[in-house]
């Protein structure tokens, strides 16, 4: 027996994402019993719909859902497999999608091969099939085929496999299996030795890839919040997960001193996707932490709403960074003051403990002050909480960049394949695989969705510091638009300032 014991972080979003269902819609989810061929998620995965779910939300995942097309349980099996650098080094990643989009005709080397490798179209994706091609090709016993794994499995494993090279020719030529032939597949479980993945793992981690879809599709806000809850963790950020989330139609809102938890939750609100809004939490503000949300909570519970920030200091022992990240992530405007004003009575505020006698903090009431505006309110979310509950940045910019030909990462999907288009947006993920030959891919997100580019070594050696030092870009390339996956081929970049560049006219078309 050989056990895999992992800390999963989805495990417990999984798990938070469960009892915010039993409790806001009254209904329980067993993931042990989903139907496992329910067509809706098959169709969200199709449609690279994946942000926030399990293992098939990477750049090269949402590239591949496209075309593999998972119908069945057992393709997300194989698609948790395909993508890994052992596969795509080997070559097994294009093969497998040609076969299954029948779009390549293909035998096995050799009848004795089927039982092993049919389930795969004739490609080896896990320890277990070498294991068994092993004992049909030739004769291993179980015994001999666990040998053949370990070694597979050992860091000098290409020794170990040669030493078996001379049993598995001898046991492959009593079963009529031509040297040529016997070769051919040895070689195959040789070059297979560097990445070998179990069938069991693949397993388990596809039933969570499934579950985690299912409730993204049917519970997208309790989705959301229970990926917030289990923070830090996943491909995405919070703001990412918060933009998908509302692009799904749910409501976000800000955190709030008399209605937010130290973590998101969900409140009833039937303008939301599925009748429920998601309320940020208090713990993921800036100088808050976990222990400040518990207490500020539990003081509410015990005692009754705030009434006003003094009260609040009155009450809970703050420090002052901790009151002023709340006055700056609008957690006090229930209360009735401005963000600005908010922030001119927490300094007053933090000068007040629970000890002292209530009502003599100067300076409490702040005088009239202008109003943030909505870029300044993002602008302050995104300090405070690292989350715009409200809107994209990229948003403010939309008309400046549609007016000089730019398009939005929504439209990328839907461009002429060959054509040159600019595209801008917050640069979320810079990767540069060792198996892509130098290229660094660049995943950018507006309002609408996110937009993959690639960077030729050229180009990145040529634009390095504003590739590196950017957190937000504008690209201009050649769109590639194929079986349901685009990405952007870049020849040109420029670094975007979201709060400079809608002031400026320059054309850059």
């Amino acid at each position: 027996m050989k056990f895999d014991l992992l800390g999963l972080g989805m495990l417990s979003a999984l798990h938070y994402m469960i009892d915010l269902i039993a409790e806001h819609h009254g209904e329980t989810v067993d993931i042990g019993k989903l139907d496992l061929a329910d067509p809706n998620v098959y169709d969200m995965l199709c449609a690279a719909d994946a942000i926030g779910v399990f293992q098939v939300e990477s750049r090269a995942q949402l590239a591949t859902l496209p075309r593999l097309r998972p119908r069945k349980f057992y393709d997300l099996v194989v698609e948790v497999a395909l993508i890994r650098p052992g596969p795509i080094q080997g070559g097994s990643v294009h093969p497998y999608i040609a076969r299954r989009r029948g779009e390549e005709t293909w035998k096995h080397k050799h009848p004795l091969l089927a039982r092993s490798l049919d389930r795969t179209l004739g490609v080896p994706l896990f320890q277990e099939q070498v294991m068994q091609m092993a004992v049909d090709v030739a004769s291993f016993t179980p015994a001999e085929a666990d040998l053949l794994r370990r070694a597979m499995g050992a860091k000098r494993s290409s020794a170990k496999m040669r030493k078996l090279a001379k049993r598995f020719f001898t046991g492959a030529a009593a079963n009529g299996v031509d040297r040529d032939t016997a070769v051919s597949v040895f070689e195959q479980i040789h070059a297979f030795s560097g990445y070998g993945f179990p069938e069991a793992h693949s397993m388990s981690f596809a039933l969570l890839v499934y579950a985690s879809a299912h409730l993204k599709y049917y519970w997208p806000a309790a989705f959301c919040a229970g990926l917030l809850r289990a923070q830090p963790m996943g491909f995405y950020s919070p703001q990412s997960l918060v933009a998908d989330a509302r692009r799904h139609g749910v409501i976000v809102r800000e955190p709030d001193i008399n209605a937010s938890l130290p973590h998101a939750t969900l409140e009833p609100e039937p303008e939301s996707t599925g009748g429920h809004a998601i309320r940020l939490g208090l713990a993921a503000i800036r100088n808050v932490g976990d222990n400040a949300a518990e207490t500020i909570v539990t003081e509410r519970q015990n005692n009754g709403p705030y009434t006003s920030i003094g009260e609040l200091t009155e009450r809970v022992r703050l420090k002052k960074p901790a009151i002023e990240a709340l006055a700056t992530a609008g957690a006090f405007t229930s209360l009735g003051p401005e963000r600005r004003q908010a922030l001119w009575a927490a300094g007053a505020a933090a000068t007040t403990r629970p000890e002292h006698l209530p009502g003599l903090a100067p300076g409490l009431d702040a005088p009239a002050l202008p109003g943030m505006t909505r870029f300044e309110v993002t602008a302050a979310d995104l300090w405070a909480t690292g989350i715009s509950p409200g809107t994209h940045p990229v948003e403010y910019l939309r008309t400046w960049l549609t007016e000089r030909g730019g398009i939005s990462a929504a439209q990328l999907g839907q461009a002429e394949d060959g054509a040159r288009v600019w595209i801008g947006g917050a640069v979320t993920h810079r990767q540069r695989p060792a198996t892509a030959g130098g290229i660094t891919f660049f995943n950018l997100e507006d309002e609408t969705g996110m937009a993959n580019i690639l960077v030729s070594p050229g180009l990145f050696h040529r634009c390095r510091k504003v590739l590196v030092a950017s957190s937000a870009l504008l690209f201009r390339g050649i769109a590639q638009v194929t079986e349901g996956s685009s990405t952007l081929v870049a020849d040109h970049v420029r670094p975007l300032d979201l709060r400079g560049l809608a002031s400026k006219s320059r054309d850059f078309r």
